[in-house]
């Protein structure tokens, strides 16, 4: 396996404090030349796996989040995950529980006869599953424009904050209650051209979006401010040290999930913490060292009292990431 070093970090790391920072401001952030930063990023692309891709904000496509459990026969659930994680409408695609449940964040469009069909129709008539739960995202404390803290150890507040003034466009989230942009038609091809290289060129995107570099360059600026998008890195965990993964399924009681929820998003064990429906009603990531380490926080750092049921799912393999389909 390729080994990172403090380099390789402080690259990642760059990125995800500015996905589009270019090559010059980070190898003087990082004390490089810009040669070596751009050799670093092509290696790591090349034999990580690393990825830069921007992703639509719910809100903005008012589409819905579903978080799907399936239970099948281990011989038919390796075929079932890659069927999911081909399709367009879902991502976060993983094998977990001994290879016989697969856990998948579905998209749902509101509105029309089709808007729930995988979790209503061509789930249900899937040959080969016997159990089936679906839970409805309420509310992302960590992960999606959040960034696991393990990719985030790296640079100093100085380096930090060196790439956001070049990131003039960068805005928090919109407030849940704010009002909402609507992405366009051609919002939505920039995005599918940077769902597949956030780091694309400007004259690459007007090629693939049928416009000029400088209608790219203003579109994807108006997204950033509005807080329509956000970026995320695609990368293994292996390869930042985090060699055992599993989903964390717990209950709380309702009156203090949001003050669990709030504890656990500090921890740095934690990739994903999103409240759901369901009689386990907040769900978690945990990327840990070994499975020592897992024990260790399990036993030691959540066992909160207000969390009266946890069930670990190791995850075996990841076939969907942000948007990118693993090998």
């Amino acid at each position: 396996m390729l080994e990172l070093d403090d380099l390789d970090r402080g690259l990642i790391h760059a990125l995800q404090v500015d996905a589009r920072a270019p090559f010059t401001l980070v190898a003087d952030v990082l004390g490089c030349s810009t040669q070596t930063a751009g050799r670093r990023y092509r290696r790591l692309h090349a034999e990580g796996g690393l990825r830069v891709v921007a992703l639509p904000t719910p809100r903005s496509t008012r589409t819905h989040q579903w978080f799907l459990r399936l239970t099948a026969a281990t011989r038919t659930a390796h075929d079932l995950a890659t069927a999911l994680a081909r399709r367009p409408d879902t991502s976060w695609v993983r094998l977990t529980s001994g290879g016989t449940e697969i856990v998948a964040i579905v998209h749902t469009a509101p509105g029309g006869p089709d808007a729930h069909s995988l979790l209503l129709r061509d789930i249900p008539r899937t040959a080969g599953i016997t159990a089936v739960s679906a839970h409805y995202l309420l509310h992302t404390y960590v992960g999606g424009p959040t960034a696991w803290r393990g990719r985030i150890r790296t640079l100093t507040a100085e380096q930090e904050a060196r790439l956001r003034a070049h990131d003039a466009t960068a805005v928090e989230p919109a407030e849940p209650d704010g009002e909402a942009y609507l992405l366009t038609d051609a919002d939505m091809r920039l995005l599918a051209a940077l769902r597949e290289d956030a780091r694309a060129s400007y004259a690459e995107l007007a090629a693939a979006t049928g416009t000029t570099p400088a209608t790219a360059a203003r579109r994807l600026t108006d997204l950033r401010a509005r807080g329509a998008l956000f970026f995320d890195i695609d990368i293994e965990p292996a390869l930042l040290g985090a060699t055992v993964s599993a989903l964390l399924w717990m209950q709380v009681a309702p009156s203090r999930l949001d003050e669990v929820a709030t504890a656990l998003a500090t921890h740095d064990e934690l990739a994903v913490v999103a409240a759901t429906t369901g009689p386990t009603n907040l769900v978690a990531h945990a990327l840990c060292r070994n499975a020592e380490a897992l024990h260790h926080y399990l036993t030691r750092r959540i066992a909160l009292d207000a969390i009266t049921r946890i069930e670990t799912a190791p995850v075996l393999r990841t076939f969907k990431a942000a948007a990118t389909l693993r090998n």
